[in-house]
């Protein structure tokens, strides 16, 4: 559960990072007047409903990409546990005009960059890995789309150090075989 906690963890931290962050909301067909600016919600893994960002920009969504546990060399401590995943957050905003449109969207990428440089720890168990360092993409607008859809575009990958998760089971003489059916419940196992 550890890397749902990641992204529980980033999740409460984004939220707390642009709770002040008033962002342009596109009227919908439903609504009688201009919905006021409203922060990003924050979403994990993406959004409820896939297709909906038109209703639901301003917004950002953190995803597990990839992760990795291994044992590495350590000049000062030996062999050593790692464990890293990949976290990519998208954002999306709104905005009538382009050029404010692109500039919402990168101050919102640049408030989450910033703060996540200047905390390197959430949720006092995980670590941004500063030497992988923060890769941003902001994609760029459609000329043919812009009028119609004026929503734009970013994401964000980072890679995380995760506490490592040891053994419940003492290697030795001891140990239960597990592949055997040698636990309760499995097939041939004890009752």
């Amino acid at each position: 559960m550890t890397r749902i906690t990641l992204l529980e963890q980033m999740k409460e931290f984004s939220e707390a990072l642009t709770r002040d962050l008033l962002l342009p909301v596109q009227m919908q067909e439903e609504d009688e007047e201009q919905p006021p600016d409203r922060a990003p919600t924050v979403y994990t893994p993406c959004l409820p409903e896939l297709r909906a960002y038109a209703q639901k920009a301003p917004f950002m969504t953190h995803e597990i990409v990839t992760g990795k546990d291994k044992v590495v060399d350590d000049p000062h401590m030996g062999k050593r546990k790692v464990s890293v995943t990949v976290v990519r957050s998208c954002f999306c905003v709104y905005h009538r005009n382009e050029q404010e449109g692109r500039l919402a969207l990168l101050t919102l990428m640049e408030r989450m960059r910033i703060g996540l440089l200047e905390a390197v720890v959430i949720g006092k168990q995980f670590k941004l890995d500063l030497e992988a360092g923060i890769e941003t993409l902001v994609y760029p607008g459609n000329p043919n789309q812009t009028a119609v859809s004026p929503f734009y575009l970013g994401e964000m990958i980072t890679t995380w150090h995760l506490p490592i998760i040891e053994r419940k089971v003492p290697y030795g003489k001891n140990q239960v075989d597990y592949r055997g059916g040698g636990y309760p419940g499995a097939p041939g196992g004890r009752p």
